[in-house]
């Protein structure tokens, strides 16, 4: 990469980032339900899923799904690049929630007329709110899992720096929340459960990020063949190191320095960090692995294997780990 992107002139921005601005400053913290869904108040609105339930949708749009916390960000980055045959123009210079909106906020992707095609949205939404149309499309999902303990404690962490959530309260307190479904988006066993069953489907790719995190280049290689894509060495060289965790780290169009400390406070913890695996194991004590561990495999008996069901003596935490999940200060990349 060259350096950063430079943000943008102020005329080059738009309604879309004033309106983002204003929304940052009417967030409360609280969340309401959508069938029995929480969701965060300000940023979402029972108006906003509705059309998005009820939304139209192209044969060549590209979804990015994931429970929050899962690698989004890093498939976005991927995909931006994908798009654009490796030329990182369009990832420096364009900010990345404007290169793949959100289908289910208030600042909506079905509500911007004027994204070009393949239009590429995210979501975070389970699979019986998600887009009915999608269903009877030819349309794309790509679905990003991640190991659970991983995502409750970069959730916990990102609950202490975005202006729309709740306060994670202890991190006992928290992994209960997430435990019992009593956080965002609800849920994260019925979030995987529900999606996976698309596993088979021509137009649905379930990846995780620790495959990603494997082999960075195989996983690119595999959402091309989904895509239909073909790139060249170089193109896809561009890719793999344009979409690095040190890249995006770099990049301002991707960190989200961008956003109001309002609505994203990274004076206190960066939203993006370590990019590893694994780092649940420096936060959780045993009394915590082996309580997520009860509630995982009552959860997820019958399910297929995740890259991140290791032999259980290999996923134990240290038994005095250091720091604890209340004490880090910053959460692992996305």
């Amino acid at each position: 990469m060259d350096g950063p992107a430079a943000p943008r002139a102020p005329a080059l921005w738009g309604s879309y980032d004033d309106d983002i601005s204003e929304i940052s400053q009417k967030l409360s913290g609280e969340y309401f339900r959508y069938k029995g869904i929480p969701f965060p108040v300000g940023i979402y609105s029972p108006e906003s899923i509705s059309i998005t339930e009820n939304a139209e949708v192209q044969d060549d749009d590209i979804f990015v799904v994931t429970y929050p916390k899962s690698g989004t960000n890093w498939m976005i980055e991927i995909l931006s690049l994908i798009i654009k045959d490796g030329d990182p123009s369009w990832i420096r210079s364009e900010p990345i929630w404007e290169r793949a909106p959100w289908c289910e906020t208030i600042l909506g992707a079905f509500s911007l007329s004027d994204q070009p095609s393949p239009r590429l949205m995210s979501s975070h939404l389970p699979i019986q709110l998600f887009t009915k149309a999608f269903f009877n499309s030819k349309a794309k999902v790509i679905y990003m899992g991640r190991n659970p303990r991983d995502v409750v404690v970069s959730l916990y962490h990102y609950s202490k720096i975005a202006g729309q959530l709740k306060d994670p309260g202890t991190p006992d307190q928290f992994l209960q929340n997430f435990l019992k479904g009593e956080v965002q988006f609800g849920s994260w066993f019925d979030h995987i459960k529900g999606w996976i069953r698309m596993q088979g489907k021509e137009n649905f790719l379930f990846i995780t990020y620790e495959e990603l995190h494997e082999d960075l280049r195989g996983s690119v290689q595999r959402v091309c063949q989904f895509l239909g894509r073909q790139l060249g060495e170089e193109a896809l060289g561009s890719v793999v190191a344009n979409s690095s965790f040190d890249a995006m780290k770099a990049n301002t169009m991707s960190n989200f320095t961008l956003l109001p400390p309002s609505l994203l406070d990274q004076r206190r913890g960066a939203f993006l960090r370590k990019g590893v695996c694994g780092d649940w194991k420096n936060h959780f004590t045993v009394a915590q692995s082996e309580a997520f561990d009860r509630v995982y495999r009552e959860q997820m008996r019958g399910m297929p294997t995740f890259p991140w069901d290791e032999d259980p003596e290999d996923a134990s935490p240290d038994p005095d780990p250091s720091p604890s999940p209340g004490q880090a200060s910053e959460h692992p990349h996305q």
